[in-house]
């Protein structure tokens, strides 16, 4: 495939496109395809590699001119507003481009109530343009909860504790999305809130994939365009979950939490976990950002999900956008 990455009207990484005589667009489909990006700087970067590498597996033959923005009422240090400054599409420009598909992140959550967040006007009024002006588009994590507070005014629940692990998900209903996925299929979900099934079934959802531990994983409603929701993270490499881990660890050990974070699910080796249960007990008594030096080694479990669902999905997602019923064949198992 050929992936344009865009800042308005020129290329802002040429030297990842070819030129515009080296390769024939009258033989290929096109597509526009926008990122919304609002994940804290942290994760910034790397969700975007995520993503851009699943729309660049998933494309096959069709050239995707691919715009990077984010929320401008997301708040951002000064390196990573800079970051977005140099590569990123400015936002008041998405309603003059033709959009095919739209994904949009989440976002660190601040406020208790997500309607006081300080992206949440900018992100309902994103979702309503959606709504009309797309032809499908992708809420992820705390995106998806917003989506469908604004849309029918379904509230997410405060879990107990952080859902985060490596889960098996289910398909639940057919559908051009989940075309060719195994089932059970492992997917990482990283949230403190959940949405319930009954409610989004009640209100015209379609639970697509599903999770015995972790609950709804994702789910669909057809507006003028199609909108797919991920309350998971299938764009997540396998060593998203210990940065987030490690994250939250360090986080505890200032004292910027006052929560010991859980280990993810399913997702370090035995022994591993043995050892961190050992560090927790010496960090409870010694608290100090010091400590993290002497974390033990990490080792992850050999069945953590290694991206086969998403390029499925996202495979079959480029194939709704561009009517090529040959992009929805199912990808190989191989990892």
């Amino acid at each position: 495939m050929t992936l344009l990455f865009d800042k308005g009207p020129s290329i802002a990484s040429p030297a990842l496109a070819p030129g515009e005589d080296d390769f024939d667009r009258s033989a290929r489909d096109e597509l526009t395809i926008a990122l919304v990006n609002n994940m804290p700087d942290s994760a910034l970067k790397a969700t975007e590699r995520q993503f851009l590498r699943l729309v660049e597996t998933a494309a096959g033959t069709a050239v995707v001119r691919l715009h990077c923005f984010s929320l401008p009422s997301v708040k951002r240090s000064s390196q990573a507003q800079a970051h977005i400054e140099r590569g990123y599409t400015d936002i008041g420009e998405l309603s003059r481009l033709s959009i095919d598909g739209l994904i949009v992140t989440g976002a660190e959550p601040n406020a208790k109530v997500l309607s006081n967040e300080p992206f949440w006007r900018d992100l309902s009024e994103l979702i309503d343009w959606a709504k009309t002006n797309t032809r499908s588009a992708i809420w992820s994590c705390l995106a998806a909860h917003a989506a469908v507070l604004h849309l029918d005014g379904i509230e997410r629940r405060r879990l107990g504790s952080k859902c985060s692990g490596n889960y098996d998900c289910v398909r639940s209903a057919e559908h051009w999305l989940t075309q060719g996925l195994p089932s059970p299929f492992k997917v990482a979900h990283s949230r403190f809130n959940a949405l319930g099934e009954d409610n989004l079934a009640s209100r015209g959802y379609q639970i697509l994939t599903r999770s015995e531990r972790a609950g709804v994983d994702i789910f669909a409603r057809k507006f003028d365009s199609q909108f797919i929701f991920f309350q998971g993270h299938p764009e997540y490499d396998p060593l998203s979950l210990q940065r987030e881990y490690m994250r939250d660890l360090a986080r505890f050990l200032a004292r910027e939490r006052d929560d010991y974070p859980s280990l993810p699910a399913s997702y370090f080796d035995p022994p591993t976990e043995t050892r961190l249960a050992s560090f927790r007990e010496r960090a409870l008594v010694s608290r100090a950002p010091t400590l993290a030096s002497e974390l033990p080694g990490l080792t992850l479990r050999s069945d953590v999900a290694a991206g086969l669902a998403a390029k499925i999905i996202f495979r079959n997602w480029i194939g709704f956008l561009t009517n090529d019923t040959r992009a929805v064949q199912p990808v190989s198992h191989q990892k």
